[in-house]
């Protein structure tokens, strides 16, 4: 889904996506995760809204603060991908305030984030700076995971077709022929130039 902002002069679009399908492809039981990409100031603008199943438990570690191994909680995660050199970027976000990312060579950057639960509902906000990008996004996935034990539930918004799926095989989000279609571009504009990234640049120059 696309919505206009207007700014200035530049028309900037804000891009919504709805997370309907487990990671094999089948619906997911309960109202869709969204995820809303916009225009932020000097990054990009992540905005979750998103059932707040409230297990497992929330991590330990201070609220707001990077947090390792996040994944094996309750979270939703975005991957920015370029696909010719596989550099990619990952966020994930937690609705008890705890946040993890990383890419590629380096994890838990800084990242300003906040969230709130409003009864079984949970809101979260993230400002991706752009020098987290990797040069020539051009693909993505996003993903929802919640659940313990044998209720652990992985959900995606592209996920692997049906038809695709191997005996015995389980989720992988790392399957990057699975990513759809996605620039920064669609979001900022055509002549939108991405600015360079110091963190990039240096981790192209190590030997």
């Amino acid at each position: 889904m696309l919505n206009s902002i207007c700014s200035g002069c530049i028309l900037l679009t804000a891009m919504e996506f709805y997370i309907r399908h487990t990671w094999d492809s089948l619906p997911v039981e309960h109202k869709p995760v969204r995820i809303r990409f916009s225009p932020g100031d000097d990054g990009l603008l992540m905005q979750v809204n998103a059932p707040f199943f409230n297990d497992p438990p929330a991590p330990a570690g201070p609220p707001g603060e990077p947090f390792p191994g996040l994944w094996d909680y309750e979270v939703v995660e975005s991957f920015f991908l370029n696909s010719d050199t596989e550099q990619y970027l990952e966020v994930e976000v937690c609705p008890l305030k705890t946040l993890s990312y990383s890419f590629y060579l380096q994890q838990q950057l800084p990242l300003s984030f906040s969230a709130h639960t409003v009864g079984d509902t949970w809101h979260g906000e993230a400002l991706i700076p752009w020098r987290y990008f990797p040069h020539g996004i051009n693909k993505m996935n996003s993903y929802a995971i919640h659940g313990s034990g044998d209720r652990r539930t992985y959900e995606a918004l592209f996920p692997v077709p049906r038809e695709d799926l191997e005996e015995g095989q389980g989720p992988d989000f790392h399957r990057l022929e699975y990513f759809q279609d996605f620039t920064l571009q669609s979001i900022m504009g055509d002549s939108w130039v991405q600015p360079e990234s110091d963190l990039w640049n240096a981790a192209g120059s190590k030997p």
